[in-house]
C-alpha cells in the first residue's frame, strides 16, 4: 500500500486547478490591457487624421475662395466669415495636435486670417495692396506644406509603401 492519505491526490488537484484558473485570469488581463491599449492608440490616431484632414480640407476651401474672389476682382470674404468657416476644424487640432502642429496650422490660419483682413496700403511702405495680397496668396502653399509636413511626422506617415514579403520565403 501507499503511503500517501487519502485526501493528497484531491488536494493536489485543487492545488493545480486553481494555479491554473490563476493563471488563465493573468493571461486574460494582460490580453485586455494590450487590446485596450492597441483600442486606444488606433482611436488617439483616427481621432487626429479625421481633425487634421477637415482642417486641411477647410484651409485649401478659404484658399481656393480668395484665389476665386482674387481673380474675378471681387473683394475677399471678410475674417468674420472666414473665422465662422475655419473654427469649427481648428479647434479639435488646438486641442489633439502636438506643438509642431499646431504652431504649423496657427502659422496658416494666420496668413489666411491676413489675406481676408483688409489690405492696408500703408502696412507695407512701396508695395501696391493688389501685389500684396498676391504674393501673400503665393506663399500659403508654402506654409500648408510646413503644415503637412508637421502632420506626417506626427502621424508617422512615410512616403514609401511598406514592403512586401514574398510568398516563397526569398527577399524579393
Amino acid at each position: 500500500m501507499s503511503q500517501i492519505p487519502w485526501w493528497g491526490l484531491p488536494l493536489v488537484a485543487v492545488v493545480f486547478a486553481l494555479a491554473g484558473a490563476a493563471a488563465a485570469q493573468l493571461v486574460f488581463a494582460r490580453n485586455n490591457v494590450l487590446l485596450n491599449r492597441t483600442r486606444r492608440d488606433r482611436q488617439w490616431y483616427d481621432e487626429r487624421k479625421d481633425a487634421y484632414v477637415r482642417l486641411l480640407a477647410a484651409f485649401e476651401h478659404a484658399t481656393h475662395r480668395l484665389r476665386a474672389s482674387f481673380d474675378a476682382g471681387e473683394k475677399p470674404p471678410s475674417a468674420l466669415v472666414y473665422v465662422d468657416q475655419i473654427g469649427p476644424a481648428l479647434m479639435p487640432v488646438r486641442l489633439l495636435a502636438s506643438g509642431p502642429v499646431r504652431s504649423a496650422a496657427l502659422a496658416v490660419h494666420l496668413q489666411l486670417e491676413r489675406l481676408h483682413g483688409e489690405m492696408n496700403p500703408a502696412g507695407v511702405v512701396g508695395v501696391q495692396p493688389q501685389t500684396h495680397f498676391r504674393e501673400l496668396l503665393a506663399q500659403v502653399p508654402l506654409v500648408m506644406q510646413q503644415l503637412e509636413a508637421a502632420i506626417r511626422e506626427e502621424l508617422g506617415i512615410v512616403d514609401t509603401p511598406p514592403a512586401v514579403p514574398s510568398l516563397n520565403g526569398r527577399a524579393s
